[in-house]
């Protein structure tokens, strides 16, 4: 044996001594960090804490508080984001229900160095307080704290983290706070039970609530590709491919129920049953996690809907008490995170039918939900609601809307360019004016039709589309009519709608082609013969004709200018291009006058003359 001599074990000692000093006073690693810690992306951090289950008592999901916060050095800007219990870390994979992982999701604005600090406290109901000491120290990693260092994002479009966040600016456009743009949304409303996805965790596959609506997405399994995330053993490939799809198509949205218990559907919800409203089913929302993250790098938005008008009185009797805060706190706590979203309050919410399944909520507790979300969410991602109820109720100084989901009820679309236009001359009381996007613009029955029976769907394109990009929304949203295949309830195959998605994308593509500045746009339908127009009168006009064969007179301000005039084919879509007139010239000696507007025929589009075009108008 070697014997160590007496200098090397006195410094053996030493550093013995000291380094069991170092254990005792230095504290442990705060958290576990995991995500690109890069501007724009999901920044997670994963605490160890208590041991809990879904079932446990106290209930974990009211006895305990996770926030964190985080504050840029430079800036000074602040975010207190919420936090969750997640099981053993990895539950999408492994079904867990228990552990001791709790977890917050950032998505940094700034680059450079962020502090954090977390919050964990306990007590009874303290997950719904707003108090910063609510309840006492939960220990663990309560007042922990660390640093994050952020860089430049690395990604490309379509992915959301290129271009920002989506916000509402206090104009009827959302616009990507990176890159400046605004944003044209258009996408499928159908199926509203999307997350009903037999590949998810959950009791709603077989307990004897409408179980044969559960999905598969068998036909989009194809479109899959390799690298594509998945779940369990290769789950969730149906659903991820039906996402790809969207995408090739140039689809940028997709909309989904959050919770339809007592609804049409029944089969979604965050809960770990059907009957239990404050324990939710951890590792489905980590399934629900990994589609919407691909969601959003395939530049697809969000439309989550919260409830439905079957169900708005469910929870809390449909006001704002502990089962209400608790499902809005988780939600924004585990996807609050991601880019280009919005809260909507509810699918044909309030008191407008006769036989209501739960009470209607009424108009203060309508204010209460967009409030919450308001006060709660630390991005404050845009806010709407759905009509049930007209929205009138909602435009005053004490409303927190920033927008509103329209539906109409008309067969030929025909509803909504006056719907649309209506919303957009109320006054603004609190100075947001709303947001329109119209998200269910036909009627339950039909609405936009398998291609196998209207290959064409021009009375969709031209009533439905145009007719409410040209009265002033913002995007529009496909629900697919209950008397045809792959309804609303039903849909498992977006193919059905191939030929339509290629309209709707034309439509996208020209507002970036026009490059227009949309903030004080609105219909000016009045300055133009036989057609549509959204303007901002003496800068731009885009005109929509449904027979290029008219006469098209255009009514400008007077004064010496020119513009130039530009066509496109909502049909086919492609580049901008001339017709028979490519400028026009306002001034006195060769324009005739209409009262006191100069009065210019636009003249005729490259060919098709009896179809519907597009003309663009600038000033030059």
């Amino acid at each position: 044996m070697t014997t160590m001599n007496a200098p090397f074990r006195w410094r053996a000692r030493l550093f013995i001594a000291v380094f069991g000093l170092l254990l005792h006073t230095c504290p442990a690693l705060a958290a576990e960090l995991s995500g690109e810690l890069r501007k724009w992306h999901k920044v997670t951090l994963t605490f160890d804490g208590p041991n809990v289950s879904e079932s446990d008592t106290p209930n974990p999901f009211v006895y305990y508080r996770l926030n964190v916060t985080f504050t840029h050095q430079r800036t000074g800007k602040s975010y207190l984001v919420p936090g969750y219990f997640a099981a053993d870390g990895d539950a999408a994979n492994t079904g867990a229900t228990e552990g001791n992982k709790w977890r917050v999701h950032f998505a940094p604005d700034e680059v450079g160095p962020w502090q954090w600090e977390a919050s964990f406290r306990k007590g009874p109901f303290v997950a719904v307080s707003s108090k910063p000491i609510s309840g006492v120290s939960a220990g663990f990693m309560d007042d922990e704290n660390g640093t994050l260092t952020i860089r430049d994002t690395n990604k490309t479009w379509p992915d959301f983290r290129q271009r920002g966040r989506l916000n509402y600016v206090n104009e009827p456009y959302l616009r990507f706070e990176e890159a400046g743009d605004y944003f044209i949304k258009a996408g499928p409303d159908a199926p509203e039970n999307l997350l009903a996805y037999a590949d998810f965790d959950g009791t709603f596959h077989d307990d004897g609530k409408k179980d044969s609506l559960v999905k598969t997405w068998a036909p989009h399994v194809k479109d899959w590709s390799k690298g594509d995330p998945t779940w369990k053993n290769d789950k969730g490939k149906g659903l991820i491919g039906a996402l790809n799809y969207l995408a090739s198509k140039g689809m940028n949205s997709i909309s989904f129920l959050t919770l339809n218990i007592m609804g049409d559907d029944q089969n979604v919800f965050p809960y770990v049953d059907y009957i239990t409203y404050d324990r939710f089913d951890v590792s489905k929302l980590d399934q629900w996690e990994v589609v919407f993250e691909h969601a959003q790098q395939r530049g697809l938005f969000l439309h989550f809907k919260t409830q439905e008008v079957e169900n708005q009185g469910l929870l809390d009797g449909g006001g704002l008490g502990l089962q209400r805060q608790l499902y809005y706190r988780e939600l924004i706590a585990r996807f609050g995170h991601h880019l280009a979203l919005n809260w909507n309050m509810g699918e044909e919410n309030g008191e407008w039918y006769p036989k209501h399944q739960t009470v209607p909520q009424s108009t203060i507790q309508r204010l209460a939900m967009a409030r919450y979300f308001h006060d709660n969410d630390p991005y404050q991602h845009h806010i709407v609601i759905h009509n049930g109820n007209f929205f009138d109720d909602l435009t005053g100084a004490d409303s927190y809307y920033t927008g509103v989901s329209l539906q109409t009820h008309r067969a030929d679309f025909g509803a909504v360019h006056p719907q649309v236009k209506k919303i957009r001359s109320w006054p603004v009381a609190n100075g947001r004016p709303l947001a329109v996007a119209v998200d269910e613009p036909g009627d339950a029955q039909h609405s936009l039709v398998p291609d196998s029976e209207d290959p064409e769907h021009n009375l969709a394109r031209m009533n439905g589309l145009w007719g409410a990009l040209t009265a002033g929304a913002w995007g529009t949203e496909w629900y697919f009519g209950y008397q045809h295949e792959h309804s609303d309830l039903t849909a498992q195959d977006w193919r059905t709608r191939d030929l339509f998605w290629d309209q709707a994308r034309h439509a996208v593509e020209f507002f970036a082609l026009a490059d227009v500045e949309l903030s004080q746009a609105v219909s000016r339908d009045e300055v133009i013969s036989n057609a549509w127009a959204l303007a901002e009168v003496g800068e731009f006009y885009i005109i929509y004709a449904k027979d290029a064969s008219k006469a098209l007179t255009l009514r400008l301000l007077p004064g010496k200018s020119d513009y130039s005039v530009q066509w496109f084919d909502p049909r086919n879509g492609g580049e901008l291009q001339t017709g028979s007139i490519t400028e026009l010239r306002v001034d006195k000696e060769v324009t005739t006058y209409w009262g006191d507007m100069a009065t210019v025929d636009l003249g005729k589009p490259p060919r098709d003359t009896e179809n519907d075009w597009v003309i663009l108008v600038k000033r030059q």
